[in-house]
């Protein structure tokens, strides 16, 4: 195993991701929800450019890790495409969808449960090599020993177990697991929303850093609004299965026009004591309404402070272009 730790990734025509009307539905079963499904995603469409970070946001059951877990097909789409690299993942299956695994992984939100407290660092690390048959065994050392440096961990720390490290060393190792098949995309589930505030700047940081040097792809998922700015080229807001605006990090968070994007805009606290007193958040009405009975027309017509009836609770509104490249479902974009 000779290729190098920088491998850039293969030239594409297109964009290196495309989701087009994904949904992805549980059945709920049980004697009074049968029949029921929950949509969790629910219609879903957007493109991942080479060497882009598109940051995904909104509330906690919104579906933005089960699409995560979707594109990398660690549970299969209802219906749908999926397209990375240009092939469709959808229709793949057996050994061919696991070859196409070795250009695409994933960084999973909870840092000491997403690795096995059995095995030690250096063979959790090492394990995608092996699984794919990569080098021999001295290879698979010097590798995991290259991306563990790369990773701001200690190399000569592989023989020790994950419970001897702290939650943002544990992240790295995650993040070193992720790396070291070299991959194009890297789906990053709010990587850092376990760990203390004072280490999730350095994880952040480290992120990028790892991004400017390889080429990567991030789908980068979190519900930290602040964060995703730091690290986003592109913002795209989900709310109940639903994509509801996209466009530039700068666009998004200066001249937001879906209303709840400005809602979760005026839930960030501000660092200036007497601003922050000032200041005067969205507030919403009424409950978050159930995936398994989502609200007919605009999925958030029942809590919006703008929504018109009949129009918002009849009409669902297209993800349509409203500015240069910034697209939003809304009927009235922009005037809250």
């Amino acid at each position: 195993m000779s290729q190098p730790l920088a491998v850039v990734p293969k030239p594409a025509d297109g964009p290196l991701v495309r989701v087009v009307d994904v949904t992805k539905h549980f059945p709920t079963g049980g004697t009074f929800g049968r029949g029921a499904v929950v949509r969790a995603v629910d219609g879903v469409s957007f493109d991942i450019a080479p060497g882009e970070t598109l940051g995904l946001v909104g509330e906690s059951g919104c579906g933005k890790s089960t699409l995560g877990r979707v594109i990398m097909q660690l549970q299969p789409a209802t219906s749908g495409s999926i397209q990375f690299e240009g092939r469709e993942l959808t229709k793949m299956h057996g050994n061919e969808l696991r070859m196409v695994r070795q250009r695409m992984q994933i960084i999973f939100q909870d840092p000491y449960a997403s690795l096995n407290p059995r095995m030690t660092i250096g063979d959790i690390i090492a394990e995608p090599l092996q699984n794919f048959g990569l080098g021999n065994k001295r290879e698979r050392e010097k590798r995991v020993q290259e991306v563990m440096r790369v990773c701001g961990l200690n190399p000569n720390f592989t023989n020790r177990y994950p419970h001897e490290f702290s939650g943002g060393q544990r992240q790295r190792i995650g993040i070193a697991r992720a790396l070291v098949l070299t991959p194009s995309l890297i789906v990053a589930d709010e990587p850092i929303s376990a760990l203390d505030v004072s280490i999730q700047a350095q994880i952040v940081n480290l992120l990028e850093d790892l991004q400017s040097e390889f080429k990567l792809t991030y789908l980068f998922i979190a519900h930290d609004l602040s964060v995703v700015r730091h690290v986003s080229d592109r913002v795209a807001v989900m709310y109940l299965g639903k994509i509801v605006e996209i466009a530039t990090s700068r666009d998004v968070y200066d001249t937001p026009l879906h209303p709840y994007t400005k809602v979760l805009l005026s839930s960030i606290p501000n660092p200036d004591p007497e601003q922050e007193a000032s200041r005067k958040p969205i507030l919403l009405k009424g409950e978050i309404p159930s995936p398994i009975n989502p609200p007919s027309g605009c999925r958030f017509h029942t809590r919006c402070p703008i929504a018109q009836l009949p129009i918002c609770s009849e009409v669902e509104p297209p993800l349509e272009m409203k500015a240069n490249g910034h697209v939003a479902a809304c009927h009235f974009a922009g005037k809250l």
